[in-house]
C-alpha cells in the first residue's frame, strides 16, 4: 500500500470515529501500523487548571484494542500521584513533546506514574501532544514507543504532525455530536437533534436533508443561506473560508475528503456560529439515490430551544436551576457557556449537573440530554422547581 493509499484509509477511519462511538480502536490501529507504535492514548476534556479541569473521556488502545484495564488502572491509581498532568495542561498547542521532558530526571527513577507507564503502557518513549479545537476542548495525544526502538525518526514524526488536525477535526465532531444526544445516530435519527443544526450534503454539494434548527438558520440568512440548493456564508470572508471547506470535505473524482471547522462571525455581542463539516463513510450513509457525502454541524451557543426549564423540574424532579442548567445543556451549551451566561462559577454548574445525575441514575450529559428532548415544545406550568 502506498503513503496516499495509507494515509486516505487512516482519514476515513478518522471521519467514521468521529460518528460511530466504539470508532476510535480501529482509527488508533490503522494509526499503529503507519507509523510502527506500541498504541495511543486520547484523552480529551475542557478548562486549564486543577479547579476547572473536566475530563470526558480517556481511551488507551494497545494495537487497535481498547485496553480498559489500563485505563482504569492509570485514573484509578496513577492519576492521582502524576507529576505531569499539570504540566501536560501547560504545553503549547500542537507541539510534539517527548514524554521524558514533562518529568523532572529525578522523577524520571522515582515516579509511581512514569513507571507504570513506561512498564505498562510501552510508553517510556511516548509522545505527547495537546490540541486545541474551536469549541474550548483540550485534547491530548499520546503516542506510545516505536515498535522497533527508542528513537523516533523524521519521518514517524511528521506522520503524526500530518494527522494532528484530523484527530483534532474527529474529536470535535463527536463531542458536539456527544452533547446531543446524537453521537451514534443514523443520519435520518441525526434530524431529530435540537441542540445544533445539521444539514446533510450529497456528493455535489448540495443541501440532501437539514433539521429543523439549521432550516430556521437558513430561512433568517444572516449568516448562512441557501441558494439554489446550496451553501452559502453572508460574509465574504466568511463564505471564501465556507468553500473552501466544503470543497476539501467533497473533492472531485471520488477522492478522500477531509473535514474541517470554522467559525461565522456575527455583529453585537452574539458569539460566532462554530461550523464543522465532515465528510460521511459508507457505514453511516442513506440509501438515497444520491447519498449523503458530508455532515455540517452549526452550533450557536445563542440558539434557545423551546424547552421550559418550569416543564422539566416537574417532569424531573429537579429544583429551578438544576431544570435551568439542564434546559441549556439540551441546547448545546457547555458547562464553561453555562457559567458565563448565569454568572456563575463552573463548578457550581457542574454541581448542579451530578445532583441531577444522581437522581436520576446518569453517568453522561448525553444521557441527560435524552431525557430533556422529548420536553421540548411542552406548554409550560407552574411545577414543583424549587430554588
Amino acid at each position: 500500500m502506498s503513503e496516499w493509499e495509507m494515509f486516505e484509509s487512516v482519514l476515513a477511519s478518522l471521519h467514521n470515529a468521529a460518528l460511530d462511538p466504539d470508532g476510535w480502536p480501529d482509527a488508533a490501529g490503522l494509526i499503529d501500523q503507519v507509523l510502527g507504535t506500541y498504541g495511543s492514548t486520547l484523552a480529551c476534556g475542557d478548562g486549564e487548571s486543577e479547579d476547572d479541569y473536566r475530563l470526558y473521556f480517556l481511551w488507551t488502545c494497545l494495537h487497535g484494542e481498547r485496553r480498559r484495564d489500563r485505563e482504569r488502572l492509570y485514573l484509578e491509581t496513577y492519576y492521582p500521584v502524576d507529576e505531569a498532568i499539570p504540566r501536560l495542561r501547560r504545553l503549547p498547542f500542537d507541539k510534539l513533546i517527548h514524554i521524558t521532558d514533562v518529568y523532572t530526571e529525578e522523577e524520571l527513577k522515582s515516579s509511581e506514574a512514569y513507571n507504570a507507564l513506561r512498564s505498562l503502557a510501552h510508553a517510556g518513549h511516548a509522545i505527547n501532544v495537546r490540541l486545541e479545537a474551536r469549541d474550548g476542548l483540550r485534547i491530548m495525544w499520546q503516542l506510545k514507543d516505536p515498535v522497533d526502538g527508542e528513537t523516533w525518526s523524521s519521518a514517524q514524526l511528521d506522520w503524526i504532525r500530518r494527522l494532528l488536525p484530523h484527530v483534532r477535526q474527529s474529536v470535535s465532531i463527536r463531542q458536539t455530536l456527544a452533547r446531543v444526544g446524537a453521537l451514534g445516530a443514523t443520519l435520518t435519527e441525526m434530524l431529530d437533534a435540537t441542540g445544533l443544526g445539521i444539514i446533510q450534503l450529497d456528493a455535489r454539494g448540495r443541501i440532501a436533508a437539514a433539521n429543523d434548527r439549521a432550516l430556521a438558520l437558513l430561512r433568517a440568512g444572516d449568516r448562512l443561506f441557501d441558494r439554489n440548493g446550496l451553501l452559502f456564508a453572508c460574509s465574504p470572508q466568511d463564505n471564501d473560508d465556507l468553500q473552501n471547506l466544503l470543497s476539501r470535505a467533497l473533492p472531485p473524482s471520488g477522492a478522500r475528503g477531509a473535514g474541517g471547522s470554522m467559525v461565522v462571525s456575527r455583529s453585537g455581542p452574539l458569539p460566532p456560529l462554530v461550523l464543522h463539516v465532515n465528510p460521511v463513510g459508507g457505514l453511516h450513509r442513506s440509501n438515497y439515490p444520491m447519498p449523503q457525502a458530508a455532515l455540517v454541524l452549526v452550533l450557536d451557543p445563542a440558539a434557545e430551544v423551546d424547552i421550559d426549564p418550569a416543564v422539566v423540574a416537574e417532569a424531573l424532579d429537579l429544583t429551578e436551576m438544576e431544570s435551568r442548567v439542564a434546559v441549556q445543556l439540551a441546547q448545546g451549551m457547555s458547562v464553561h457557556e453555562i457559567a458565563a451566561a448565569m454568572g456563575r462559577k463552573e463548578s457550581t454548574i457542574r454541581s448542579h449537573v451530578k445532583r441531577t445525575f444522581l437522581k436520576h441514575g446518569l453517568s453522561r450529559q448525553m444521557q441527560l440530554v435524552r431525557l430533556v428532548q422529548p420536553l421540548v415544545g411542552l406548554p409550560g406550568s407552574r411545577g414543583r422547581g424549587r430554588s
